[in-house]
């Protein structure tokens, strides 16, 4: 055909098949779902279709459904099938979205399937899932960047219900730190609501630290106090929360993270709980790096709390 589509298009686009059943288009479901009005019919014969209806056309678009995802019409079809399939034919195109699940997120068609399908997969597969995915966390991303505030109302409820969980998890935790930057005020609060009373545990964890540092970063100033207040008050065993910090590879950074952003008072108090400590974070990889930023303040901007050095024998 000049136009490039079969002859059975061609007839149907010009009303020539007015009793038209899905059994009708045995191998032509594909093309039939990236025309405009044979999308629209498929779609249509779909929400009533029989089972064995269903999956004769999923059987055809199964093969070709990465192109139809992508697709400007073919995409409402997969829709239809999250929508109206089996969970065997939901769960299928599921995993034809795994190993795609950047380039459809951040594709205009694509990322409309990737919404429909978590909106019709079971809860407990979901965002929790996908966000420990290493592609996952990023659509999550990429979701809370673009998606209106209805539709990811859900996925950040999803998120606070396992905060603590996506914290300590490799591709989790970015998440949880994209929310902290991005996010609105009470979905900032909320997670650091849950890492209030845990910042010496997390802070030691080596993707939870990031998350700690952002929460310091990004809180508000009440909460960050709070946060900084936890840790220089805190005792662990025989030493506080801070010396233990300090010593340790990732909360170091944590550490760091809040003498920077701390208001002057409390930089004050920060500095006073460290300063015994000085000789001994000499001998310690991590310890230097707060003695450096220690340093640095000192010199800037506290003359009256004198050098930080010490008398030359070592002693405080």
């Amino acid at each position: 055909m000049p136009s490039g589509r079969s002859r059975l298009l061609e007839d149907f686009r010009n009303n020539r098949f007015p009793n038209l059943q899905l059994r009708d288009l045995i191998g032509h479901i594909v093309e039939f779902s990236q025309d405009q009005h044979g999308s629209r019919f498929i779609q249509q014969k779909l929400e009533r279709a029989t089972p064995a209806e269903r999956q004769m056309v999923f059987n055809e678009i199964l093969q070709a459904a990465y192109q139809l995802m992508t697709d400007v019409f073919g995409n409402y079809v997969i829709q239809k099938f999250f929508e109206f399939g089996s969970l065997d034919q939901k769960l299928a195109l599921a995993t034809r979205i795994r190993g795609h699940v950047l380039p459809l997120a951040l594709q205009m068609y694509g990322c409309r399937v990737i919404q429909k399908a978590l909106e019709s997969i079971s809860s407990d597969q979901q965002v929790f899932v996908l966000s420990t995915h290493p592609y996952g966390c990023r659509v999550i991303q990429r979701i809370l960047e673009h998606c209106t505030a209805e539709q990811t109302l859900p996925i950040l409820e999803e998120l606070h219900q396992h905060t603590e969980q996506l914290v300590q998890d490799q591709y989790g935790n970015y998440v949880i730190q994209h929310v902290l930057e991005h996010g609105r005020p009470e979905d900032k609060s909320k997670i650091v609501s849950e890492i209030r009373g845990k910042v010496l545990a997390l802070s030691q964890h080596k993707f939870a630290s990031n998350v700690v540092e952002k929460c310091v970063t990004h809180a508000s100033r009440a909460e960050r106090a709070l946060l900084i207040d936890e840790v220089c008050c805190q005792n662990d065993g025989p030493h506080s929360a801070l010396y233990t910090m300090m010593k340790d590879q990732y909360a170091n950074y944590v550490v760091q993270k809040m003498i920077d952003m701390a208001e002057p008072a409390q930089r004050k108090i920060i500095m006073h709980k460290i300063r015994p400590h000085i000789t001994t974070l000499r001998k310690y990889t991590y310890g230097k790096h707060i003695l450096a930023k220690l340093e640095k303040y000192y010199l800037k901007n506290s003359p009256d709390l004198g050098p930080i050095g010490g008398p030359p024998n070592g002693m405080l």
